[in-house]
């Protein structure tokens, strides 16, 4: 299978990187073909021009390879911390810009925008492992767990990737070795479940 992972983070540092290299060399051992896009390490500008709105429009060759990337790819990894409930900018951005009409979703005909649109992507299963700071009961009964809805509903729901797996590793900043050693064992179970080794 050909596996996308996209890692969104600025420290090479992070715990974040370590989840997305012990996520890559599970797939490889498992026989998968994946490619990695750290988001940060690339600069890619999470800006969207209007001139990039529109279906069809001319796209840089960058978003271009992005786009082809993300709608060829049998499964997508998403790895990113918790920031204000939200993805870092620089995912965001990457959602604005490539998750595009034609690409992961496009409404029916007849449907000027105001429906619900169908999903284009070839995935049918998708993991988001994130990192937080907060404390579980907080998060959920306070916040809401936002993340479940982005990922699951408003991102992956609509672009048609039924099976979504997600993770969170908490509390980082207070973290010990032993823990850090046993989350990256289950990400290695988890990204084996989810894309099992090639017969």
């Amino acid at each position: 299978m050909h596996i996308l992972v996209i890692l969104a983070h600025p420290d090479p540092k992070s715990f974040n990187h370590a989840i997305a290299a012990r996520a890559m060399e599970t797939l490889a051992t498992n026989g998968h073909r994946a490619i990695l896009r750290d988001l940060c390490a690339e600069g890619f500008d999470p800006l969207l021009p209007a001139g990039e709105i529109p279906r069809g429009a001319t796209l840089p060759a960058d978003i271009e390879r992005h786009c082809a990337e993300t709608a060829g790819a049998d499964g997508l990894i998403i790895v990113h911390p918790n920031w204000w409930g939200m993805p870092p900018a620089v995912l965001t951005g990457w959602v604005d810009r490539i998750m595009r009409p034609g690409t992961a979703y496009e409404f029916v005909e007849g449907d000027d925008g105001e429906g619900v649109p169908q999903g284009l992507l070839k995935a049918q299963k998708a993991i988001v492992f994130n990192t937080s700071n907060t404390e579980a009961n907080r998060e959920e009964t306070v916040f809401g767990d936002p993340l479940e809805r982005i990922w699951k509903d408003c991102v992956f729901g609509l672009c048609g990737v039924p099976d979504v797996t997600r993770r969170m590793f908490r509390i980082i900043c207070t973290s010990t070795p032993e823990e850090r050693k046993a989350w990256l064992d289950e990400t290695a179970r988890i990204v084996s479940e989810t894309f099992p080794a090639e017969p």
